[in-house]
């Protein structure tokens, strides 16, 4: 029997009648995880029908070494950049806005970026990115992105500006700033795309990564801006006031949509075509998040009318596109998941408690009533990634790396689900 014939005996994913390249009915159950008939394979059989009972003594560290190098290298080249750009970025803020400006903005940044990071955090549960990569976007967005951003407007501006015919306040605020800000934050997904494919291989990655660097960005200008307002005004508590109202409870996700369209559309080609594609789609995911960026800055006296009748709606759009994509991944998880059980690596009961929102939860209430609820949830993540790496597996990108990651995957399932059970 080759990779590509259906199982014998019963069919339990609903394979077609057979043929050259047959197609489980359920293969793709949403547009997130398409996958074309050339590109579909068996999950490999487990041909004891049974998890091994431990990892192989030198498995783990080859897989993890494999794994780890372009999250340690981005990790490595952040704190790089970070220390440096500090010495462009830390003397301009306490410049304009002194030390008691520079403290009081600080705190106040905490609250909007802390709203933004729980969106993430809810956003990025189902499959959790590397800590390392999410400190990597943080750390691009509030110190490298504010560096290149100040290194590169003054040139922008001198070719630019004249082209533009604007007058420079008016260039300044509605073209120099969405163009230049969001080229450098969207360089950090650039790089996150580059040095860390397996982990930005689709829109949810996207948002993520796009989220948190620009929850960083946004800290950061805030910074500035709280501290300026109470450093310049005649009366700073009400010039802070008014500034923190309009920016950190009417706006803290304006940078966040802006760049998460950027996130979104790199990780959509990502998933549909490679890096080639993805690269491309840098440029590509630029516009939106410019012209957005260059519509909020361009509200004036009606500010008030266009939030509510533009920016509000734009904001509930994006609030529904995740809840699809989330919906899309759940679906994406338990398609794949099932592949894997009729190869005999799960059972049905097991499908559904990794691959569903109740599941999980009925799972981790079981497993902290017997103190594993630890071992539960690595067990949880392991299987999301083994089936997300199926996805990539399917859509006939780099397969032979990608199946030998899912041999280390299989591997690593097996031993903690021996944690779990006991």
């Amino acid at each position: 029997m080759t990779m590509n014939e259906p199982p014998p005996g019963p069919d339990p994913l609903g394979y077609r009648a057979p043929g050259k390249l047959p197609l489980p009915q359920q293969a793709n159950p949403t547009w997130l995880g398409h996958v074309q008939p050339e590109h579909y394979r068996r999950a490999p059989a487990n041909s004891q029908s049974r998890f091994q009972p431990a990892l192989p003594a030198a498995l783990p560290a080859v897989a993890n070494g494999r794994r780890s190098a372009g999250v340690v290298g981005l990790a490595l080249a952040g704190g790089f950049l970070a220390f440096f750009s500090l010495f462009l970025v830390l003397p301009f803020l306490l410049g304009r806005t002194g030390i008691a400006g520079f403290a009081i903005g600080f705190m106040a940044s905490l609250v909007p970026l802390g709203t933004v990071l729980l969106a993430v955090r809810f956003i990025d549960r189902w499959e959790p990115e590397p800590r390392p990569l999410l400190v990597f976007a943080f750390v691009w967005g509030s110190v490298v992105s504010i560096a290149v951003t100040m290194l590169i407007q003054p040139y922008f501006s001198l070719v630019a500006g004249p082209a533009s015919g604007l007058d420079y306040a008016t260039f300044a605020v509605t073209v120099q700033a969405p163009v230049v800000e969001e080229f450098a934050k969207s360089l950090g997904l650039l790089m996150l795309l580059l040095f860390a494919p397996k982990h930005f291989d689709g829109p949810v990655d996207g948002v993520v990564f796009a989220f948190t660097i620009a929850a960083g960005f946004a800290f950061t200008e805030n910074i500035l801006y709280f501290g300026r307002a109470i450093a310049e005004s005649s009366d700073a508590g009400t010039g802070f006031a008014v500034v923190f109202f309009l920016r950190g409870v009417m706006s803290p996700f304006a940078h966040a949509i802006f760049t998460g369209t950027t996130g979104l559309i790199m990780g959509l080609a990502a998933r549909r075509g490679g890096t080639g594609l993805a690269v491309l789609a840098f440029a590509v995911g630029l516009v939106p998040a410019i012209l957005l960026h260059s519509g909020w800055n361009r509200m004036g006296p009606d500010f008030l009318a266009q939030y509510v009748l533009v920016q509000v709606p734009i904001f509930l759009l994006a609030v529904l596109v995740i809840v699809l994509l989330r919906v899309a991944e759940r679906r994406l998880t338990r398609q794949r998941l099932r592949e894997y059980a009729a190869a005999g690596w799960f059972t049905a009961a097991e499908v559904e408690a990794f691959a569903t929102t109740g599941g999980r939860r009925a799972a981790l209430r079981w497993a902290r009533s017997v103190g594993r609820a630890a071992q539960m949830q690595a067990l949880l993540h392991a299987a999301t990634r083994l089936a997300f790496t199926r996805q990539r597996i399917l859509s006939g990108r780099d397969v032979p790396a990608h199946q030998r990651d899912e041999q280390y995957q299989l591997a690593e399932i097996a031993a903690l689900r021996a944690a779990v059970v006991g």
